[in-house]
């Protein structure tokens, strides 16, 4: 396949992504380029009779045609005619210019609204695909796609193709009119014209092409290098690498700014010598005519016209091949962005209020077993393990036992291998999933927090409008953070900064405490939530922990089995299966006794 049957195709899978509302737009924009194009023709074909009038007005004064007209419009002298054929011609111009003008601001709109739309279903999308595909993927792979490449299919893919469709319409319509006036010099020069871009796009297409992929790849690893600098810039500072991140910029960012450039000299660099070549055909055409007896009365208002056309025909030539090697250079991206969009949704995803599947007894795992691909070991292997509800239950193990995970699973984040999830004897599948999380709330070790309010924080994911007050209270209350949060002037709307900065480690973990609670979830789930703790804010921690309802059933993560004292029972693994399970008194004893 050529490349531009390969970019004819992904245009047509873009157009099927599309909403209906953007299709219809674009069709009535079809029609509307109609209307534009024939206010061209009518501009291009006014000039000739307009110079005829202006230079022998007489002519048109005694037509028998013009006569037939004259009686309702009185004129008795021919150079009467000049000043309503002037205002016709002027009317005429503003017309096709006005509309041509409209054009623009159609294309401009519709071409944003469609970007904005694409960007809105990718980040959608991408939100309700399967942990297991967040794991897999890069996120500067999805920053890339909606922030980076989203504009380039607007940019170089959207307005250059409805700019391609306009161009065209204008200037067969441009084109018909220079006919009718003079077929053998219009195909003389369209003919010389068009060659010339038609080399041009030949001997182009492969350098387009191989600049389209490194523009696609070097823009996600600029992203991945900023994300990868700017997250660790403690580390950066302290090991005195900056150098190593900014050649590892410099040396991306180079690559792509070359392929952009090299795109844009191509698409620009044309246009100086058909300027040229237009300069010596108009030249060449006056020599001829002025050899002619009527050379003058006959030649110049048909080089008027014929250097109007080649006016308005020349821009129109070259945005078209702008638009075409534009659209070129941004396939890939434009390849990137349809993978996005046509990532699966899930069934929930179109559902908003999903009830809880009952859960009064137990959550099961029956012979489970797990591992990511058929090419990885299993990280775990046929476990058996009953969870009473409104239990604490521990899990212990040395690093890469598999403790993370196993709750994984249990959140309904990952789907078992083999064996099966269930709670109260109902199978966890993708069909329910989201049924089961709603019970479920989790605080890892290193709390997410946003560039925003306490409040904000705590009703993580609500919007503000919507937060209630009295709850986030309640939360922070039983978190035992509300005395830390009301010590400040403006209480629970103070700023925790970028990534909670302001806030210390213990503070942190206790906001992760109040957003579970605030979800009003009856399993919580603790992956190694106090580990980064030193030891007195760890055991504050804990007893907050310690002082949850009792109703609600606590899962955690420990790396030291003290932090588990609380625990009903504690689950050790050992590569990816369970080792044991006992109480906290009897591990001690084992530990002490080993």
């Amino acid at each position: 396949m050529s490349n531009s049957q390969h970019t004819f195709q992904l245009l047509k899978t873009l157009w099927s992504d599309l909403s209906v509302r953007r299709r219809r737009q674009l069709r009535y924009l079809c029609v509307f380029v109609t209307f534009t194009s024939f206010a061209e023709m009518l501009n291009v074909g006014a000039v000739l009779p307009f110079l005829a009038v202006l230079m022998a007005p007489a002519q048109i004064f005694n037509c028998a045609w013009f006569q037939s007209w004259n009686s309702w419009l009185g004129y008795t002298n021919p150079h009467q005619l000049l000043l309503p054929i002037t205002a016709l011609f002027v009317s005429i111009i503003l017309f096709a210019g006005a509309m041509r003008l409209a054009l623009l601001w159609m294309n401009t709109r519709l071409s944003f609204a469609i970007g904005t739309e694409i960007g809105n279903e990718i980040y959608h999308r991408t939100l309700y695909q399967p942990y297991i595909t967040h794991v897999n993927r890069h996120s500067s792979e999805i920053i890339d796609g909606i922030a980076s490449k989203v504009s380039h299919v607007i940019h170089n893919i959207l307005l250059p193709a409805l700019t391609l469709l306009s161009v065209v319409a204008i200037l067969i319509a441009i084109l018909g009119a220079l006919l009718f006036i003079n077929p053998l010099i219009t195909l003389l020069s369209f003919g010389g014209f068009g060659l010339i871009y038609g080399v041009l796009i030949v001997l182009t297409r492969s350098r387009l092409s191989n600049n389209s992929q490194h523009i696609a790849t070097e823009s996600v690893k600029v992203v991945k290098i900023l994300q990868e600098g700017l997250g660790g810039i403690r580390d950066i500072i302290l090991d005195g690498s900056q150098a190593t991140y900014s050649d590892a910029y410099r040396n991306a960012d180079v690559v792509m700014r070359k392929a952009q450039g090299s795109n844009a000299f191509i698409s620009n660099s044309p246009r100086y010598a058909v300027e040229s070549l237009s300069m010596i055909l108009i030249a060449i055409f006056a020599y001829f005519f002025v050899q002619r007896s009527d050379g003058v009365e006959y030649g110049i208002p048909l080089l008027a016209t014929i250097a109007l056309g080649a006016q308005r025909l020349l821009p129109l030539l070259q945005q078209m091949y702008a638009a075409w090697t534009t659209i070129q250079g941004g396939r890939d991206s434009m390849f990137a962005t349809i993978e996005f969009l046509r990532q699966p949704l899930s069934e929930f995803s179109q559902q908003s209020n999903i009830a809880p599947i009952p859960f009064q007894h137990d959550i099961h795992l029956n012979q489970l077993s797990f591992r990511y691909n058929a090419e990885t070991p299993w990280v775990l292997n046929t476990l058996n393990l009953k969870i009473p509800k409104s239990s604490r239950v521990g899990f212990i193990g040395v690093t890469g036992s598999g403790k993370s995970t196993l709750l994984d699973i249990i959140m309904g984040l990952l789907t078992p291998t083999d064996g099966v999830l269930t709670v109260d004897g109902l199978p966890i599948t993708l069909e329910n999933c989201r049924a089961w999380q709603s019970h479920i709330a989790h605080v890892p070790q290193h709390i997410y927090l946003s560039d925003s309010s306490i409040l904000e924080n705590i009703a993580f994911g609500v919007p503000k409008d919507r937060i209630d007050i009295s709850r986030v209270q309640e939360a922070a209350r039983q978190a035992q953070i509300a005395p830390f949060i009301e010590s400040y002037p403006t209480g629970y709307e103070t700023m925790v900064g970028e990534g909670g900065i302001r806030l210390s480690g213990g503070q942190k973990q206790r906001i992760g405490i109040a957003r579970a609670l605030y979800k009003q979830a009856d399993v919580i789930i603790f992956d190694e939530a106090t580990s980064a703790l030193d030891n007195e804010t760890e055991r504050s921690v804990m007893q907050t922990i310690e002082a949850l309802d009792g109703n609600i059933t606590i899962l955690m993560i420990a790396h030291r089995l003290t932090t588990l004292r609380g625990c009903s029972h504690i689950v050790e693994l050992c590569n990816g299966a369970i080792s044991r399970v006992s109480n906290y008194q009897d591990m001690m004893r084992n530990l002490e006794t080993a």
